[in-house]
């Protein structure tokens, strides 16, 4: 009864939120058109500012007199922790079932250029961000938008931007970043152990539980686990990935062949090439999260006084998420995992994959997906959090910690099909705002890139070159 009545709820939103303008769903539209459009403005930023990232996050600039929470690479972690989650996995592998071996292509390409969006709006949150007498920094969204469109003599439809921003976020927070992560954890551990079979409602009780433990401690603390479990998430995938695809080598040239020329026909996308671009970029952007306004809460709690630097950092981001996608897209294609399959089946299709290696190697498939799960849950309650404290303040945040886990418990044990609806529409949805105002403030973004381009040229000691 409560799922019907969740269904209904999902389809009412999306009705009134999402329409098809010539096969593509408007919001997926947005996030493209978002995506190229800065790509271009910012002259190839999501290139030029690469490798100088890579010297930011390995330390390089680091200051602990700098105002912010944590380092560039905490930053960096922790919003890859909720940016790179199972989204990655399931969502990328129906993506694939949905679109067919073509979208990888665009999932990647959609990716690349979602770095420019991410750098867009992270120098926006760095300019904006707030922080209170006891250190506690207040960014993202809610404070460019708001204060942003007040500079600019619009304080009306900044505060109205704001508050829809937030109720999207909040909603998302509990949607993709959290239900969607304990249901297909839960689903993968039920599946994987016949001991488990009839104990999902204990394992996702337990999975709450332990979000609930780092919930307490904030962003110092989800930096802290980020940086331990995002690099040992990250490697163990690529030694898996590497491995499943390794033991399947034999077809890598057919699979190769097989994604390029189906990229720009979409022979096997059901809608046809329509059909692939709008899926591809949909899963795309619920795996890099560009143009959602999501990371930047995490960016906004780096130690620097450069905004640039951080939003440099950022770019990072979206380049790895799409990597992973490369990975999981070739794994369920050389391996024919995605065939047959449906967007129900979720993470199972990479389960698939994962046993033609062999069956006990799925078990590896379960670790995979329970630290993708937990640091995803984890770092986006930290920007449930900061979008609760903006609507509500911060007196009531322990209540919000016990929504959070609630919800958390009641997304392992819901069908997967209602939690996917729901995250989509929550998620995509916080881009509408969030890009309205990055369109609005683009001079602003593209002033201060100009103006750190232009130390660092005038500055020897960091021997930079465009």
């Amino acid at each position: 009864m409560i799922s019907e009545l969740f269904q209904m709820l999902v389809n009412a939103l999306a009705a009134v939120l999402f329409f098809d303008i010539a096969g593509f769903p408007f919001i997926v539209l947005w996030l493209i058109i978002a995506a190229f459009f800065f790509t271009f403005y910012l002259g190839g930023v999501n290139f030029r500012l690469f490798g100088h990232a890579l010297k930011i996050a390995m330390g390089k600039y680091d200051r602990k007199e700098d105002a912010g929470e944590v380092s560039h690479l905490q930053a960096l972690l922790s919003a890859l922790s909720a940016t790179v989650g199972l989204g990655s996995i399931a969502g990328i592998s129906v993506g694939v079932a949905i679109g067919g071996p073509g979208a990888i292509f665009w999932i990647v390409a959609a990716g690349l250029l979602g770095m420019a969006t991410k750098f867009a709006e992270v120098t926006l949150s760095m300019c904006y961000r707030r922080i209170d007498s006891d250190g506690k920094v207040y960014g993202g969204p809610f404070q460019y938008i708001e204060r942003g469109l007040r500079d600019m003599n619009m304080p009306g439809l900044g505060r109205a931007l704001a508050l829809v921003f937030a109720v999207f976020c909040l909603g998302g927070a509990i949607g993709g970043g959290n239900m969607f992560q304990s249901n297909q954890a839960v689903k993968i551990m039920t599946q994987t152990f016949e001991s488990l079979r009839d104990l999902g409602w204990l394992l996702s009780l337990g999975f709450a539980a332990l979000v609930f433990v780092v919930l307490l401690g904030s962003i110092k603390r989800i930096a802290k686990v980020a940086e331990a479990i995002v690099p040992m998430k990250g490697i163990l995938y690529l030694i898996c990935a590497v491995i499943v695809v390794g033991a399947n080598i034999e077809h890598l040239p057919a699979t190769f062949g097989m994604i390029f020329s189906n990229a720009f026909t979409g022979e096997a996308a059901t809608g046809g090439f329509i059909g692939m671009i709008a899926v591809a970029f949909k899963r795309a952007s619920f795996a890099n999260e560009a143009g959602l306004g999501s990371a930047p809460i995490a960016h906004a709690a780096a130690r620097t006084q450069e905004p640039v630097r951080e939003a440099a950092v950022a770019l990072l981001e979206p380049f790895f998420a799409a990597m992973i996608a490369l990975l999981t897209g070739l794994m369920v294609v050389i391996t024919g995992a995605y065939l047959g399959a449906s967007a129900s089946d979720g993470v199972m299709i990479a389960s698939k994959a994962f046993e033609t290696v062999a069956p006990w190697f799925t078990v590896l498939l379960a670790a995979n997906v329970f630290l993708f799960a937990y640091s995803t849950t984890i770092g986006w309650s930290y920007y449930g959090e900061i979008a609760w404290c903006f609507l509500f303040g911060r007196k009531q945040i322990k209540l919000f910690y016990v929504l959070f886990c609630v919800a958390t418990f009641l997304g392992g044990i819901m069908n997967f099909g209602v939690v996917l609806d729901f995250s989509d529409l929550l998620i995509l949805g916080m881009s509408l705002p969030n890009i309205i105002v990055l369109y609005i403030m683009r001079k602003r973004i593209r002033e201060e890139m100009h103006k750190y381009m232009g130390s660092l040229r005038s500055n020897p000691e960091y021997k930079m070159h465009f």
